[in-house]
């Protein structure tokens, strides 16, 4: 995010008794001096963390990306994409992928398969999601659904959600798989100089 021309001001949202220990990680981690990083305790909730890093920023930030930690290989050019959508027009941006599987909706109950969506009309969601700061001001006030993600707030208000190209390195780390596969990227972007 900080290589990223377009960010000019990072709010780190940490686990809220971890505030002190997430800044001593970055100022010890060299992170470029031109970006301004500050680091403020979370809520309990995903939505209440949002909250409290959108109340951190600077009143003239009219652009804001909400990124998952989990995501840590997002290339450059998938953040400065989403900016671009936003400051085209478009309230809400995600990066999204097409699919490589089939998807099957199921009765919880019984598990027993109830549709195929087509799957050229999906699309695996990414972040960091960008939202002109006013839509995602409203979405937070106004929507108390428990929702998995900031578009889905946005969405909930009729809002239009544009999904722009994704990229295959942006994937969620939660699995030890993830790691290895992180490690290889990691590795290859190394040798290749990024």
């Amino acid at each position: 995010m900080a290589r990223a021309r377009a960010v000019t001001v990072i709010v780190v949202v940490a686990p809220p008794d971890g505030a002190a220990e997430v800044r001593a990680l970055l100022d010890a981690n060299g992170l470029p001096e031109a970006t301004d990083i500050r680091v403020v305790p979370g809520g309990e909730e995903r939505q209440d963390s949002v909250r409290l890093g959108l109340a951190a920023l600077p009143d003239d930030v009219d652009v804001v990306l909400v990124h998952d930690a989990a995501r840590p290989l997002v290339p450059v050019e998938t953040v400065e994409a989403v900016v671009d959508a936003v400051r085209g027009g478009a309230p809400a941006v995600v990066p999204g992928l097409p699919l490589a599987d089939t998807v099957k909706s199921i009765d919880l109950g019984t598990g027993t398969v109830t549709g195929t969506p087509q799957r050229a009309l999906l699309r695996a969601v990414q972040t960091p999601q960008g939202f002109d700061r006013a839509v995602l001001s409203k979405a937070h006030a106004t929507v108390t659904d428990d929702v998995t993600d900031d578009a889905g707030m946005v969405e909930r208000m009729g809002v239009p959600v544009l999904v722009v190209p994704g990229h295959e390195e942006a994937f969620k780390v939660t699995r030890p798989l993830d790691l290895v596969l992180a490690e290889a990227v990691l590795a290859r972007r190394r040798v290749n100089g990024h």
